[in-house]
């Protein structure tokens, strides 16, 4: 027991001033400091959203903007500070331990991950999570008192990239505890998740944002980044190659993968029906569960895409009763409904 205390005590210490070194720019590259990575892909679309907004009659401060804009340090830093990186440490020990202890096997130290490429272990670690948190989302709209508590994310009724972070904090609870067992055990760190969490972020707030871009461009951004991301990761290039590396990546994602970008990512049409306010009966508990990957949807016929969705109302029925407010939201579905 008291060796569950330590790794609870130093969970928090060892993410705390992990935290402060991200703050303080003592983390390098600045491409692993998941705290300043977040205010600069927050910029960048909301620039996006400034220059070229999709939606024309929405403000470009949108409704809920700051409230939002809260919402995603909240989410991603205090509430892990607060309660959830120590915890989730001593449950996977103790998992890992509980099953040793029946079975005499060691689940970490058996994984057949360990001795992987990085690349590897990123590109597994990212398509399993993906798929882990769209059955996990799929969940959020069967459960009844799940939903409770998705309803946070669909009370946004004027859509922008800060809208991706306005979650109930019980979904990090629901999200993290079945997707982050299955990926410790498989030897996936916290420090393997930045670059995942970086990608998966920015697809995120794609997603979400007031913003259109062609399927061309879409491939070659996400190619040259995917390209970089893997060369990074391997051999130790010169700067130069890393760059080729990555305008190759690009090329081959506007060339070749622009027609099918639709089917294999997630995007901003498609993702606004998931958050609209009227759905057909038959689907009344909703539509494309995808995240980052559009694949899950197609594959288990959860797509639906009628029209690109633009100026559809958002929201759910009920909607304009629901608490406004931080505070009022995060209590919501914690009582009877």
């Amino acid at each position: 027991m008291e060796n569950y205390w330590n790794i609870f005590v130093e969970g928090y210490q060892s993410y705390g001033a992990y935290l402060w070194r991200e703050i303080t720019f003592q983390v390098e590259p600045f491409w692993k400091n998941y705290f300043w990575m977040l205010i600069a892909i927050s910029a960048f679309f909301f620039g996006l959203e400034l220059l070229r907004p999709w939606r024309l009659e929405q403000p470009r401060f949108r409704k809920d903007f700051w409230l939002d804009f809260f919402y995603m340090f909240f989410n991603f830093f205090l509430f892990s500070l607060i309660i959830y990186n120590a915890s989730s440490d001593v449950v996977v020990n103790l998992f890992n331990d509980g099953i040793e202890a029946l079975t005499g096997f060691d689940l970490q130290a058996s994984n057949p991950m360990r001795n992987w490429p990085l690349w590897g272990i990123l590109l597994t670690g990212f398509v399993l999570r993906d798929f882990i948190q769209w059955w996990v989302h799929r969940l959020l709209h069967k459960s009844p008192k799940l939903w409770e508590f998705h309803k946070v994310h669909h009370s946004v009724e004027q859509m922008g990239f800060a809208a991706h972070l306005r979650y109930h904090w019980m979904e990090n609870v629901v999200y993290r505890t079945i997707e982050y067992l299955p990926l410790a055990l498989l030897g996936i760190g916290l420090h393997d998740f930045f670059l995942i969490h970086i990608f998966t972020l920015a697809w995120g707030h794609y997603n979400h944002a007031n913003w259109h871009p062609s399927t061309h461009l879409t491939g070659a951004v996400t190619f040259g980044l995917l390209a970089l991301l893997i060369s990074s990761t391997g051999a130790d290039l010169a700067w130069y190659w890393d760059l080729s590396i990555a305008l190759g990546g690009a090329g081959f994602g506007a060339l070749v993968m622009a027609p099918y970008m639709k089917f294999l990512f997630n995007s901003p049409d498609m993702h606004i029906w998931h958050h609209s306010y009227e759905l057909p009966e038959e689907r009344h508990t909703g539509v494309n569960f995808g995240l980052t990957l559009a694949i899950w949807d197609y594959l288990f016929k959860t797509d639906y895409l009628p029209h690109d969705g633009r100026d559809i109302r958002l929201g759910f029925p009920g909607v304009e009763e629901f608490p406004h407010g931080f505070v009022e939201q995060n209590l919501h579905g914690l009582g009877k409904h």
